[in-house]
């Protein structure tokens, strides 16, 4: 079955626009995937008596965890999908912990676009909010992205 692009090109979107993800349960599980992956085995993750005793007093997600969700959970709108090519800048501030149990959501504001000396792509500026279940704001991180432009996204199929 030939690949259809879903998301929009640089032309398409508009500044102040926002993209709202879904929402996501983070888990234990998730944490121990990650750790694996990344290889931060950091006793705030993975020791729940060294957590208990932290200022904290539980284990939390890894916030690079939980940056990596909100980007994979704003790809899930299909907004991207298919017509982003890289991501070049992300500049993260990480306001409060998560807790495993906690439900996360993103928004993503475009705030800059910026043509380039090449016809077929364009850099999209953005500033991602993630909020917990009580709209919290957890995390907030400024993302500059290359996406290709109207008429040059390749299709195959």
């Amino acid at each position: 079955m030939p690949y259809k692009v879903r998301g929009r090109t640089f032309d398409e979107f508009v500044i102040n626009e926002e993209i709202v993800s879904g929402a996501r349960t983070v888990s234990e599980a998730d944490v121990v995937n990650f750790a694996c992956l990344s290889g931060d085995f950091h006793p705030e993750h993975m020791n729940e008596e060294y957590a208990r005793k932290g200022p904290l007093g539980e284990r939390i997600a890894h916030g690079l965890l939980v940056l990596s969700m909100a980007t994979g959970l704003l790809n899930q709108t299909g907004a991207f999908e298919g017509t982003s090519i890289a991501i070049l800048e992300v500049t993260a501030r990480f306001v409060k912990a998560v807790k495993f149990g906690d439900t996360i959501r993103a928004i993503q504001k475009i705030v800059g676009k910026k043509e380039t000396s090449k016809p077929d792509r364009g850099v999209l500026t953005s500033r991602i909010t993630v909020l917990n279940q009580n709209d919290e704001m957890i995390l907030e991180a400024d993302l500059v992205a290359l996406l290709y432009r109207r008429g040059f996204v390749p299709i195959s199929g």
